[in-house]
């Protein structure tokens, strides 16, 4: 029996319920009730991270009988996560906090076609900004990086990425590691939306009105600044809002909000309502199943699947935006004709967001009859600059099919994070892991 990883187990245990009683925090006993552990092993683990700087107490609690209890709480700022995305346009890289939370963002244009050289040195400059800016670099876990696929996640190697043969074979998470001398972690940039999702638990931006169709068990063994609002893990933070500092490095106020190499320091109705932008939506459950349908400068998918995120055998699972909707449609970057992706940016080009949201939604449509996903969900930049027309013609196709078939329709829902979604999940690549989420 590994000793060492047992407690490695109930460690990210204690601190999963830590991070989601946010300030509150909870106590010792609770900690034992919820987790199994013993209250033996609750004591040594929370003392030990304590003594880390992990965990705080909270203040106490009154109790049925004897001395109120003392609660903990983690302490967000005693570690921190980087999260590049790297689109095929733009750059974007957040510093997260232990709950998810931004305490830092940086975004700047990028061209992806660039070449690997320049493409690294802008990563490794972003990230090196970010670091320096936290005070405190030995408490950066490492740098989560995702990018369009296909690529190979376990070894952190690019594959064919659509629009971009050049990156064939390009060792990315290695390069990065060692010129950054931190733990690199790449995936998908899909994947990481949805793990993101799938960690913190929330659907997020709903559009006006209109129409919108866990940890493991325990094993018994021994043992900056940021922004006020939800963090990653869904619970609420106290911070303060975390800047924006661009490629020339003027900073502007904004509102803040998961194959490891290198060294260092480490729903259901044909029709459903939809909360207005100043409401809540309801949050995902734990081991739900939903699809995440990213339109940013192209179009690709993440999908969890019982509440964990699907990469397939050989991690290329998600490549959505090339399925075949037209067998005689325009040619596609990535060889083939009429591709999702192909249909829905020539739409996009002639102004008709209409007609690429009902284009997406057929796909969409395909996907839902193949797996039976609880729900869908729409990210980037395309939708977030048209949320309610594209909820709304994805809604009306999976409504009509619902609708032929008899079924109830599966809801369609604007995904949390905006246009940082992905940057944000990218960091979960590196915390999700601490508290036994790995996979989501």
């Amino acid at each position: 029996m590994n000793l060492g990883a047992l407690r490695s187990h109930n460690t990210a245990l204690v601190l999963d319920l830590l991070r989601t009683a946010g300030a509150e925090g909870i106590s010792r006993l609770e900690l034992a009730e919820r987790t199994g552990l013993t209250p033996q092993a609750v004591s040594k683990i929370t003392a030990r991270l304590r003594e880390d700087g992990l965990a705080a107490e909270a203040g106490r609690r009154a109790s049925t009988g004897g001395k109120p209890r003392t609660v903990l709480r983690l302490v967000p700022e005693a570690g921190h996560a980087v999260g590049v995305h790297l689109d095929r346009d733009e750059l974007t890289a957040v510093l997260c906090d232990l709950t998810g939370a931004v305490v830092a963002q940086r975004r700047t244009p990028l061209d992806l076609g660039a070449g690997a050289e320049t493409v690294v040195e802008r990563a490794v400059r972003e990230v090196g900004e970010l670091v320096a800016g936290c005070g405190r670099p030995g408490a950066v876990l490492g740098v989560g990086v995702a990018l369009p696929g296909p690529l190979d996640h376990r070894r952190g190697v690019l594959h064919r990425v659509t629009g971009f043969p050049e990156w064939n074979g390009f060792p990315l998470r290695d390069v990065l590691a060692r010129r950054l001398s931190l733990p690199v972690v790449v995936d998908k940039d899909t994947n990481a939306a949805a793990l993101g999702l799938a960690v913190g638990g929330a659907v997020g931006g709903a559009v006006g009105g209109g129409m919108a169709s866990g940890a493991a068990a325990p094993t018994n063994a021994g043992s900056g600044t940021s922004a006020s609002g939800t963090s990653a893990s869904g619970a609420t933070a106290p911070v303060t809002a975390a800047p924006v500092t661009s490629a020339s490095g003027v900073a502007a106020p904004v509102t803040s909000a998961s194959g490891v190499a290198g060294s260092g320091t480490a729903a259901s109705g044909a029709t459903a309502s939809i909360t207005s932008a100043t409401g809540t939506t309801p949050p995902i459950p734990s081991a739900a199943s939903f699809a995440y349908l990213h339109f940013g400068a192209g179009i690709g998918g993440g999908l969890v699947i019982g509440g964990a995120v699907h990469r397939g055998t050989r991690t290329g699972a998600g490549e959505f935006g090339h399925q075949v909707v037209q067998l005689d449609g325009p040619p596609c970057g990535c060889g083939n004709r009429g591709c999702v992706e192909a249909l829905c940016l020539a739409a996009v080009a002639r102004g008709d967001l209409a007609e690429a949201a009902r284009v997406l939604g057929t796909a969409a449509g395909n996907l839902v009859a193949l797996l039976d996903v609880d729900l869908v969900l729409l990210g980037g930049r395309t939708v977030a600059a048209a949320p309610e027309i594209f909820v709304r013609g994805v809604a009306a196709v999976l409504d009509e099919r619902a609708r032929r078939a008899g079924e109830d329709a599966v809801p369609v829902r604007v995904a949390a994070g905006g246009e940082r979604g992905v940057a944000e999940g990218a960091a979960q690549l590196l915390l999700a892991p601490l508290f036994g989420r790995a996979e989501g």
